[in-house]
């Protein structure tokens, strides 16, 4: 296991499931928790390859924060399929300041173990992570 910056260790699966993502594709999204007990990043959720972009948002807690890793595939102007790996911060203003600070201060470390990130986005409510914001980032 990788130690954060934080003292977050990074649990060996967050980083398998990010390489099968971003290799095999086998996930179109994946949502990391810390677990402040075990003091260590974790894997919370996976989504299959055919979920949603709604199916992700939905996953992600209201009140919580949350690291996660999208595949979002998209047509350029030119009609060539591409994809890009976001990384998200989601940091909900209605979340614990404790929490806030946990995330922020462990999450350059946590970005640093998923090699193959290509646009990084800060939430704090669903309006800077929508669909239309994610599309603008990604070309």
């Amino acid at each position: 296991m990788a130690n954060a910056a934080s003292g977050m260790a990074v649990h060996d699966d967050c980083k398998l499931r990010f390489l099968e993502l971003k290799a095999k594709r086998t996930y179109r999204f994946i949502v990391y928790k810390i677990e402040e007990k075990q003091k260590q990043v974790v894997v919370e959720k996976v989504g299959e390859p055919t979920k949603s972009y709604e199916d992700f948002t939905a996953s992600l807690p209201v009140d919580e924060c949350r690291y996660a890793v999208y595949d979002f595939d998209f047509v350029t102007a030119e009609n060539c399929q591409k994809s890009r790996i976001f990384f998200i911060a989601w940091s909900p203003d209605t979340s614990r300041v404790r929490s806030k600070m946990i995330y922020a201060s462990s999450k350059d470390r946590f970005k640093r173990e998923l090699d193959g990130i290509q646009v990084e986005l800060q939430a704090t409510d669903p309006t800077e992570m929508g669909l239309d914001v994610i599309k603008s980032r990604a070309s």
